[in-house]
């Protein structure tokens, strides 16, 4: 009898965590540890899923997709926690202060002119509607592999929530940005950039679960969800776009650092630029929307092909969660560079030169 995909994925969940566990029990046994500049280092732990009765190369087998051991921090738990009350507050003293010191920022009631307003088959804003379709598309499609059989491979309970968050975004934007553009005001305008704040503030979460710590991450879910949420209604109601600002270009600045400085849980990291890279080129086509449209010869503007850039973040995320596995050695984007760097610079070092004398032979001729 076939078990539905929330008990299979139920059961894969229960044989990580057990492997997990048993991963770290031997690792406290038999890692041998070294002080190496008063740093304590361990060496990793490899380690399968269990597999009662079944073959060794099963897909089970295969999901090597668990989160490696923690290492032994030198800080205790008390000084984190500190730390992390410190950096809040700080944050939160910051976004005070940049709250006092800048000029409010209203909407600018010609952001709502777009180049391109000609209707087909009776919609108005035609391209501008239509090409928001992807992002649909897009976060059903991640939806459905984030739950069903467990495709996406996500055993976190954090992540899980933190993906189903984005995709839930995506798809909405499909939806909102489209009812916004059928009559482009500051009213429907909301449910434009509500989706859209869902999506970019999950993405942090997503990244302090898998590059800072699993259960801060998880935590942070919910708050960050909040603040976007506020930032749109105090946009709404106080004509202010500050706060919404932050919430969407903060990410833009982070994300890339945190990509290249942190050491990943997973591979495929550079997945993240390429998504950083067409998000950037997006807002690049948004803001020369009527100069593209010219350009095109009125044929498509530059927030139509926004909306379709923009739809690629999803996918390369996508592509990302479908190909990347446990990373065994944790090394940063910046780390990784500096070594291939280093090894481009020694091989060209170690290259031997050849010099070639030239001599001129006297011939003497036999008589």
């Amino acid at each position: 009898m076939t078990q539905p995909p929330g008990r299979r994925r139920s059961f894969r969940v229960r044989q990580h965590r057990r492997a997990l566990r048993d991963c770290r029990t031997q690792t406290k046994d038999s890692t041998s540890h070294s002080v190496i500049s008063g740093q304590v280092k361990s060496e990793p732990c490899h380690f399968k899923t269990q597999n009662s009765g079944r073959n060794q190369n099963s897909k089970l087998n295969q999901l090597n997709h668990h989160r490696p051991p923690q290492q032994i921090l030198s800080t205790p738990p008390g000084k984190m926690r500190k730390r992390t009350m410190y950096g809040w507050g700080v944050a939160i003293l910051c976004f005070v202060v940049l709250m006092i010191v800048t000029p409010a920022i209203p909407q600018s009631q010609a952001y709502h002119d777009f180049a391109d307003q000609r209707r087909f088959f009776g919609i108005p804003n035609t391209l501008n509607v239509i090409s928001n379709f992807p992002f649909l598309v897009i976060g059903l499609i991640g939806l459905i592999l984030c739950y069903y059989g467990n495709y996406m491979k996500l055993s976190l309970q954090g992540e899980l929530w933190g993906w189903t968050c984005f995709y839930i975004g995506v798809a909405a934007v499909g939806i909102g940005s489209s009812y916004y553009h059928l009559n482009p005001n500051d009213a429907t305008l909301v449910w434009d950039r509500l989706p859209m704040t869902i999506a970019f503030t999950s993405i942090i979460a997503i990244f302090i679960i898998e590059r800072i710590d699993e259960q801060k991450g998880t935590i942070s879910i919910i708050p960050l969800l909040l603040a976007g949420v506020i930032s749109i209604l105090y946009w709404r109601f106080f004509d202010d776009l500050r706060p919404y600002a932050l919430v969407q270009f903060l990410p833009c600045i982070a994300i890339p650092l945190m990509a290249i400085l942190l050491p990943p849980m997973y591979t495929h990291s550079t997945y993240w630029l390429w998504a950083a890279v067409f998000y950037l080129l997006a807002k690049v086509e948004e803001a020369g929307d009527k100069v593209i449209y010219k350009w095109t010869n009125h044929i498509v503007s530059g927030h139509t092909l926004k909306h379709l850039c923009a739809a690629m973040v999803p996918v390369f995320l996508t592509l990302m969660l479908a190909k990347r596995t446990i990373e065994t050695e944790r090394q940063s984007l910046l780390k990784i560079w500096k070594v291939s760097w280093t090894e481009h610079r020694k091989k060209d070092d170690d290259k031997v030169v050849a010099t070639y004398t030239y001599a001129t032979v006297p011939v003497v001729e036999s008589q």
